[in-house]
């Protein structure tokens, strides 16, 4: 890590899956992996192609079930590119002499750059140097320049560039028994001298995708095809010490793109008209120096490093272009095939930190779960409830995709997955709607489809509650809570867990919230919505009940996690982590003994500490106390030792939740979990999952730790509000946001003082209020507070 740069240096194939995720490249649009171009897909390299939202799905025949499985599609490599001396074996780190090797991820340019040096024998050295980009200007296009340098000796380097059609979504060895021919139909061909072109389609989507590359350079470059591959060949004379280039520029378009009509077509005619490779990385500079303004980050040393390089991979994969697609936040981004490319609930980790910066991708991405409302109110109806119940992992059109069975690979077995019964997801998309609407103002979206995801999530949740005369509660039973180890009680028949204290807590939330959108909505438009949803007064009086009822479970004066969890016994932490050493998936290494999780007092990660994750302690303690529970700030503290203590991390979440948790909390254990955050990907904590595609909630929850945690910082009531808290080990930051139409508007703490300076404009003043003092800032005012201490 050096600044704006993140360097490789060495060749090392174990580390290579690695590199690649971390060494992706994209545009929102699309992305490829930072693999070597001369090096085809096997154990070490996967040099892996993803276009946001193209999905195919395809069935197996697994441990006696037809598995069904919906994949985010690698596509055509575009990447290949590969040479050696004529007459000789193509030149590979693997196969060859590498006398120095090194890459280097240009963050503010958005560009990849290696260096390799191949020894040849007899003296001679050939040198390759590479540029590549993705490019953030015209999301369509990418380009790859390689210079070749002779270093001892003058001769020829033959060239092959291609397109390779022939891929496979093969890169989680865990999912290797799944189906993952997912393109079909590939054709290939040529138009001019200088380009190629393939196209194909998938096999059940039937998404179309159509791709060119144009080869440039100072020779001759001949066209051939090989099915399924197009490829273009060019042979270089070289001279001690002169450097000759062949660039390679690359379009891509899938049917799903508006204003073109054909892929093939659009991606020809794209890269005809597409500026050289110079040009090209002018514009593509412009646009990421648009970025870096708008996400303006200011942190020292390493923790300002890594910030930086999240930041990068959290523009890549949800960019300004992403605001045109139908597209939802992929858990691992557009890096690799783990979990398929599937959204899940992470958007709760991404889109409060995109609200402050790009609010009009946080729309579309909301856009993404109300085009799906239809589809999750036939689940809810599947499961005998009113209202919307949100899948727990979506894909191409909203219906569940978790899998029925998941391979547990210290053991080899495949078992029941009952993921899908963590229906806390439906408050996620309730809790981003609302966030959104509060950081942006958009009252449009809040009143239109905010307002009707709102209403279904909370009549699902009213629906779902059971009235329990013996507790003169309502309840809700036969989920799971975010822990996800425990699916079931002990030795029970059927899976399910009854009243999660997470789950209740934010259903009563949303149902809180939601009537108080309805109260504010202009008359005719909360009349068009109850003509449309069937809402009558009733209903709404149900769901004020149900908000002040929901039972939450306590024990030993801390909040339970679900009914009966105090009932579970305890683990011999000690025990286990002395014999594994690393335990953060325990839930696999209990299976592999014959036991299980569900018996103990063991979470995964952060569950009840969740709801210090999503409310202010003094939201959360109006929260408990409308259900009729006091939270006092000893309550509290005895709850996050309670958890502290007792979860394994197996999740690069859980760190981020509790160093937020614990900052909030002013303790000094904060840090060390916030630097398991901040390394969770660079240092591939989890064990080797990096490498099959970053986790790009962790990612963007880091950024927003610094953004909201660590500052407080709450938009609400038409205000900017803020209550910073110490932390010695980060005591000066600063960063800029985008706040209801203020572009730009800059926060920095320091030395106990914070700075605001609101960029001159014709929008009205900000209101920012401290705990215990408010100040006005009219555009383009500043002002300096002093913090309490």
């Amino acid at each position: 890590m050096t600044g704006w740069t993140w360097e490789y240096e060495g060749y090392e194939p174990a580390d290579e899956r690695l590199r690649e995720s971390l060494c992706t490249l994209g545009n929102g649009y699309f992305a490829t992996r930072g693999a070597l171009p001369e090096c085809a897909a096997d154990d070490v390299h996967y040099p892996g192609t993803y276009a946001a939202g193209c999905y195919n799905r395809l069935s197996t025949d697994i441990a006696g079930h037809r598995v069904e499985n919906e994949d985010m599609v690698n596509l055509p490599n575009w990447l290949p590119l590969r040479f050696r001396l004529p007459g000789q074996p193509w030149l590979t780190p693997d196969t060859a002499t590498v006398l120095d090797h090194r890459q280097v991820l240009h963050l503010a340019s958005g560009t990849l750059e290696r260096r390799t040096r191949y020894a040849l024998g007899e003296d001679r050295v050939l040198s390759v140097r590479q540029q590549r980009l993705v490019d953030m200007a015209d999301p369509h296009l990418a380009a790859l320049r390689t210079e070749f340098t002779a270093e001892g000796f003058s001769g020829e380097v033959d060239i092959e560039a291609m397109l390779d059609g022939g891929v496979t979504n093969a890169g989680v060895p865990r999912y290797r028994d799944l189906d993952g021919r997912h393109l079909t139909h590939v054709h290939t061909g040529s138009t001019v001298a200088d380009t190629v072109w393939l196209r194909c389609r998938t096999r059940t989507s039937d998404i179309r995708i159509g791709m060119a590359a144009r080869l440039t350079c100072d020779a001759p470059v001949t066209a051939w095809h090989e099915a399924p591959r197009a490829g273009q060949r060019v042979r270089l004379r070289l001279l001690p010490g002169r450097t000759a280039a062949v660039d390679k520029t690359v379009a891509l378009h899938t049917s799903h793109d508006p204003a073109i009509s054909d892929p093939l077509d659009a991606a020809i005619d794209r890269v005809g008209t597409a500026l050289a490779f110079d040009e090209l990385l002018d514009t593509h500079l412009t646009a990421w120096d648009q970025l870096w303004r708008r996400a303006e980050l200011d942190v020292a040393g390493e923790a300002g490093d890594i910030l930086r390089l999240h930041l990068f991979h959290v523009l890549q994969t949800l960019s300004p272009h992403t605001a045109d697609l139908d597209v939802g936040v992929p858990a691992r981004g557009l890096h690799g095939e783990a979990y398929r490319g599937h959204v899940f609930w992470d958007e709760l980790f991404v889109l409060p930190y995109l609200d402050l910066h790009f609010p009009e991708v946080s729309r579309a991405l909301l856009r993404y779960r109300h085009r799906r409302l239809d589809q999750a109110r036939a689940a809810a109806r599947a499961v005998g409830r009113r209202g919307a119940l949100y899948p727990w992992q979506s894909g191409s059109d909203g219906r569940e995709e978790s899998q029925r069975l998941h391979l547990n690979p210290r053991s080899g077995r495949w078992l029941p997955d009952h993921s899908r019964l963590q229906r806390h997801v439906g408050s996620a998309v309730a809790y981003n709607v609302w966030r959104y609407c509060e950081a942006s103002g958009d009252a449009e979206f809040l009143h239109t489809e905010g307002a009707e995801m709102l209403l279904e999530i909370a009549r699902f949740w009213a629906d779902s509650a059971v009235w329990d005369e013996g507790l003169g509660r309502h309840r809700i039973r036969g989920v799971m809570g975010p822990d996800e180890y425990h699916d079931a009680y002990p030795g029970a028949r059927e899976p399910g867990l009854d009243d999660n204290a997470y789950t209740n807590v934010t259903a009563a939330w949303v149902l809180t919230r939601t009537l108080d959108v309805l109260r504010s909505l202009p008359e005719p438009r909360r009349r068009e919505l109850a003509e449309r949803t069937g809402l009558d007064d009733g209903e709404s009086e149900q769901w004020e009940d149900v908000s002040r009822t929901l039972h939450v479970p306590f024990h030993d004066g801390v909040i339970s996690q679900f009914e009966g969890y105090a009932d579970l016994a305890e683990l011999d932490w000690d025990g286990y982590r002395k014999r594994y050493g690393d335990i953060r998936r325990l839930d696999r290494i209990l299976e592999a003994e014959g036991d299980t999780v569900n018996r103990y007092r063991a979470s995964k990660q952060a569950d009840v500490l969740m709801l210090g994750y999503l409310f202010s302690p003094t939201e959360l303690a109006s929260l408990l106390g409308r259900l009729g529970h006091r939270l006092d700030d000893d309550i509290w503290r005895r709850t996050v030792d309670h958890y502290l203590h007792r979860t394994s991390h197996g999740s690069t979440l859980s760190g981020l939740v509790h160093g937020w948790v614990l900052a909030r909390a002013r303790r000094t254990e904060a840090w060390s979990y916030m630097q398991e955050a901040l390394r969770g990907d660079i240092a591939d904590l989890q064990g080797g999952t990096t490498g099959e595609g970053i986790h790009l909630g962790a990612m963007a929850g880091t950024l927003d730790l610094v953004q909201r945690g660590l500052t407080g910082l709450e938009t609400r009531a038409g205000a900017l509000w803020l209550d910073p808290v110490p932390l010695p080990e980060l005591s000066a930051y600063g960063f800029s946001l985008r706040y209801q139409g203020h572009w730009g508007v800059r926060l920095r703490l320091e030395h106990g003082r914070l700075e605001i300076a609101v960029p001159a404009s014709d929008r009205p003043p900000i209101d920012v209020r401290l705990p215990d003092h408010s100040v006005c800032l009219r555009p383009g005012e500043r002002s300096r507070l002093a913090l309490p201490d």
